[in-house]
């Protein structure tokens, strides 16, 4: 068996310990060094040419985040960045996956030992999936127009989408992702209009992490981006992020679309689950629903976009060649869920051409 090679590089002795020996327990692995700065791993990537990297954000000598930017510009790597659970870990997180990292593991700040150990299945699954993974360069975010009256410290934009009370919320968006989906959400999102159908969104990510994303979202994007609340009535010219610790629903209440959270079990190990919001959604909204799968490894939400088509949605999967992993958009293509494969750039405009479609057909 040919091992995936693994090079740790973290300040902390007792981490790189901890790792070293989580990773040399999988037979399929193997941590062929551990560095405690970007500097010192610098000359062990040229000497022994490892296959992923473990990297710590807070280092001595080098921020990782600057090592990982000329890494991924001088000799480009599979990374799982380490970083705390915190809102400010989160926030950092981001950066690094907007660089080219693939995927993240939460540092415990308390009792780290227990709890590396604890996470240690996740870390390994993590390694492998980011071993596998496509290195995508994603370009840098644009901000979203932040036209500003006398008044308000809301963007204008934004602030007419919130107040399309007579536009109809009969038209919604779904999305689902895991690994790499948090630029793939981006690059879909921040390309929408600001007074488009409301945006249900579930990624596959800790709860800390939900709401520093959406927070980034609402950054970067025209619409109004949050962390979805439980009885929350779905409104257009926003997007709701599913919390990270709980599953999300479309629900009806009358006339209205309306969010409902629950504490539900893992389905297909994640909560929150794609399956759980795309199921809920083809019950509620049926074909007046549009579905994204977008990058993720493994087959979450693929049932739940088939049952989506069979109620008369129009669904969207993104293509290989845009995917960090070809995972849940090939699940859902097997079973015959999706209607169009697209590159990730341009579904945000195919989207907003299909809901130009639907709307001349009704006018006819």
């Amino acid at each position: 068996m040919v091992k995936t090679r693994v090079l740790i590089i973290d300040d902390s002795a007792l981490v790189r310990s901890l790792l070293t020996e989580i990773v040399n327990r999988q037979p399929d692995l193997e941590a062929i060094g551990a560095a405690p700065d970007p500097l010192v791993a610098r000359e062990m990537i040229r000497a022994l040419n490892p296959d992923v990297l473990t990297l710590d954000i807070e280092m001595p000598k080098m921020d990782g985040l600057v090592f990982l930017e000329r890494l991924m510009r001088l000799r480009p790597t599979p990374v799982v960045m380490v970083s705390t659970l915190t809102e400010r870990g989160a926030e950092v997180t981001f950066k690094a996956l907007e660089l080219g990292a693939i995927d993240f593991v939460s540092k415990p700040r308390l009792g780290i030992a227990a709890g590396l150990q604890e996470l240690a299945g996740d870390i390994c699954e993590k390694i492998r999936v980011a071993s596998k993974a496509r290195l995508i360069r994603h370009l840098r975010p644009a901000a979203a127009t932040n036209t500003t009256s006398a008044t308000g410290d809301q963007p204008a934009a934004k602030r007419a989408a919130a107040q399309y009370s007579r536009v109809s919320t009969e038209k919604l968006i779904v999305i689902g992702a895991s690994t790499g989906g948090t630029e793939a959400i981006r690059e879909v999102v921040s390309r929408l209009n600001a007074d488009s159908p409301a945006v249900l969104i579930t990624q596959h990510m800790p709860p800390v992490f939900t709401r520093s994303f959406a927070a980034r979202l609402d950054g970067l994007c025209r619409m109004t981006v949050s962390e979805a609340q439980d009885g929350e009535r779905v409104l257009p010219g926003h997007a709701y992020v599913a919390p990270g610790d709980r599953h999300m629903k479309l629900v009806r209440c009358g006339a209205n679309y309306m969010i409902a959270l629950d504490d539900g079990p893992p389905v297909n190990r994640h909560r929150p689950s794609v399956d759980v919001l795309f199921k809920s959604v083809a019950q509620v909204a049926g074909q007046n629903a549009l579905g994204v799968i977008l990058t993720g490894m493994g087959r979450d939400g693929a049932t739940g976009m088939l049952e989506m088509r069979h109620a008369g949605a129009f669904n969207i999967a993104q293509d290989e060649a845009s995917c960090v992993v070809f995972g849940m958009p090939r699940e859902a293509i097997a079973v015959g869920a999706v209607d169009e494969v697209l590159p990730v750039i341009r579904m945000a405009e195919r989207l907003q051409s299909r809901l130009a479609e639907i709307g001349a057909t009704h006018r006819i």
